[in-house]
């Protein structure tokens, strides 16, 4: 099949795929290159090939490995762990696995929860800390709007709400995820072409089953978890650079309470999913941040 981790990892040579037993489950990831590891994980609806733009440019200095995390794709759905701190532990034990020390890790939406999660739990393990356009849960997300304040240019994030409910989204969405991805990208893209009909079909086989719905839910389901972890960390010591596109205003509220050594950067004219619509821009503010 065209859209199988088998058949993508062919369009970037240089890379391969993997799967690691840890923390109790199957991990699957993809990873080429030489240099300094440099970890990265993905969100919410898409796979380790939302970074198939940046991978092979960040190979050039870096040992890349991009993680399908737990639900996600290729890897496991347990029925439970989708906690960011208990994800975090997974990514721990694939790096040891892997032999590193120490990582640079970088994560966006739902990869950048779990990203901080394993700055604040396994700082030891942790060399530099990339955030893009997403925090960390924290109490400020029971303030989020979900309805409609007259006048207001927000794009209310009902996909938060609907994904705490257990079992009916399989039964509405199995076999219909794509319209919600189609959704999802023409709402929070800009630039409608820079993920494109191909692209999208990766991610319709990868959430279109009841699996996957329901363990790409779960993450969600783990927020109260996650928010109450949040209040037990002390601030990150580590350097922390905040990547912020259309989520840069949520970034700026929220990581300087928790990180000591922090750098902000805006990019220009991007929705949410800024490795496809800015992908030049976001290799050289990691470069720049990470040096070689």
């Amino acid at each position: 099949m065209q859209y199988s981790d088998e058949e993508l990892v062919k369009l970037l040579p240089g890379f391969q795929n993997h799967h690691v037993e840890v923390n109790g489950i199957k991990l699957h990831y993809v990873e080429g290159g030489e240099g300094q590891p440099l970890v990265l994980l993905p969100g919410w609806p898409e796979t380790w090939w939302a970074y198939h733009k940046v991978m092979p440019e960040l190979a050039e200095n870096y040992r890349v490995i991009v993680v399908d995390i737990r639900g996600m794709g290729s890897s496991e759905k347990p029925a439970d762990g989708y906690d960011k701190k208990n994800m975090a532990r997974d990514i721990s034990e694939l790096v040891k696995k892997s032999g590193y020390e120490k990582i640079n890790i970088a994560g966006h939406d739902i990869g950048a929860h779990i990203a901080f999660s394993f700055a604040a739990n396994f700082p030891e393990q942790t060399e530099k800390l990339i955030i893009l356009d997403t925090p960390h849960p924290d109490p400020q997300m029971y303030q989020l709007p979900m309805v409609p304040i007259l006048g207001a240019n927000y794009v209310y994030p009902w996909w938060l709400a609907f994904s705490q409910i257990k079992e009916l989204p399989e039964q509405l969405l199995a076999g219909r995820m794509h319209m919600v991805l189609d959704w999802i990208f023409k709402t929070l893209l800009k630039n409608q072409s820079s993920i494109d009909e191909f692209d999208k079909a990766v991610y319709a086989l990868a959430y279109d089953s009841n699996d996957g719905i329901r363990a790409s839910n779960a993450w969600y389901q783990a927020f109260p978890q996650d928010i109450a972890d949040s209040k037990s960390y002390d601030k990150l010591v580590m350097p922390v650079l905040g990547i912020g596109a259309s989520g840069y205003g949520m970034l700026q509220n929220s990581l300087p309470g928790y990180i000591t050594d922090l750098k902000l950067v805006k990019v220009e004219d991007s929705g949410h999913f800024m490795l496809a619509e800015k992908p030049g821009e976001v290799v050289n503010y990691i470069r720049d941040f990470l040096g070689f």
